[in-house]
């Protein structure tokens, strides 16, 4: 499971920070030769990023190199059903990364383009937000 090992605090008041904007960092293919691009903003969660990543395996047949480019860092908490009000802050539920429009969220390279689509398109679908599929041009 996807968290990280420690953390500055163990609750953060929930962010704004995906609300306005394009992403700054990573929106550009680093490493690979296809990604997955996000154009829909969110949350995704720990479990998302595991399903897909294994979708994309398990369409590449563990041939050519798979890079996740996001980490799940910010907790969300949840109390449970039926709590009276007041007592404190829920406990974490669950590890997100904050999505903005623009952000890769995976690169494969050393496959064909047509099993890379193939991959990335059954890939998206574990995701509550928009995907595309980027290609490196030519010319970087």
């Amino acid at each position: 499971m996807l968290m990280p090992k420690r953390t500055k605090y163990r609750k953060y008041q929930r962010k704004r920070n995906g609300v306005r904007g394009t992403a700054r960092r990573g929106s550009k293919l680093a490493f690979g030769d296809f990604g997955l691009k996000a154009v829909g903003r969110g949350e995704v969660t720990n479990r998302q990023i595991e399903a897909a990543r294994i979708t994309i395996n398990r369409v590449l047949k563990h041939q050519g190199k798979i890079w996740v480019r996001v980490f799940p860092d910010f907790p969300l908490t949840k109390k449970p059903a039926e709590t009276r009000m007041g007592k404190g802050k829920g406990s974490i539920e669950k590890w997100v990364v904050i999505v903005k429009p623009g952000r890769i969220l995976y690169e494969v390279a050393g496959v064909s383009e047509d099993l890379a689509r193939k991959a990335f398109e059954l890939a998206s679908r574990k995701f509550n937000i928009e995907m595309k599929i980027v290609k490196r041009s030519e010319w970087l």
